[in-house]
């Protein structure tokens, strides 16, 4: 089995960043890029860390696109289709959502099953989602919101990890692509897009 990641953080140093909050040649810019590099390129190393050893126990092979721009996606599912990758998975990133409609088309074009990082994908045609439930999360964070307006220091507040998570899977697209869903997992989805 080869699995392809989508991988595509160089693009949110570059809208945050970008030249009309600050100057090329500004000092502002070039720290702004470097503390977001930095961040992403710490989140992006842990994420690959448990995705390769995962991938290392179930005896799966991975490979790894850069998806910087809008060219590059398709040229990620040609390579995809070259290396006869079984599946894809791709990484959250704004960029790569804010393409998901495209994403999720040429996963289906290709055919080839794709998971995805966010849940609105699904309403662009996606396969499946497994991931926190964003509306809880939002539900917290207001908690938090309300407890440090009443007074708390929020460096006294825990860090909660998410407690809700949904798996969603679409028929409609696994129809798209010749996929049927076995109803062991259909009966483990949150959700069932029919």
């Amino acid at each position: 089995l080869l699995c392809f990641f989508f991988l595509a953080h160089a693009k949110l140093a570059n809208v945050v960043c970008s030249p009309t909050l600050f100057p090329p040649a500004s000092p502002c810019r070039s720290f702004c890029s470097s503390l977001l590099d930095d961040l992403l390129d710490d989140l992006f190393r842990d994420s690959l860390k448990e995705l390769e050893l995962a991938a290392e126990a179930l005896k799966v092979k991975l490979q790894y696109v850069d998806v910087l721009d809008l060219k590059d996606i398709e040229t990620a599912f040609r390579a995809a289709t070259k290396g006869r990758a079984q599946a894809v998975l791709m990484l959250t990133s704004p960029f790569l959502v804010s393409q998901r409609a495209q994403i999720a088309d040429l996963a289906a074009k290709n055919r080839l099953p794709a998971m995805y990082p966010e849940s609105d994908i699904m309403d662009a045609g996606g396969l499946m989602f497994y991931g926190p439930n964003i509306n809880d999360l939002f539900r917290r964070a207001a908690t938090y919101v309300d407890k440090i307006l009443k007074g708390r220091t929020p460096a006294d507040l825990p860090v909660e990890q998410p407690m809700r998570f949904e798996f969603i899977i679409s028929l409609p697209a696994a129809k798209k692509i010749g996929l049927t869903i076995p109803p062991n997992v259909l009966v483990r989805a949150t959700k069932v897009i029919r």
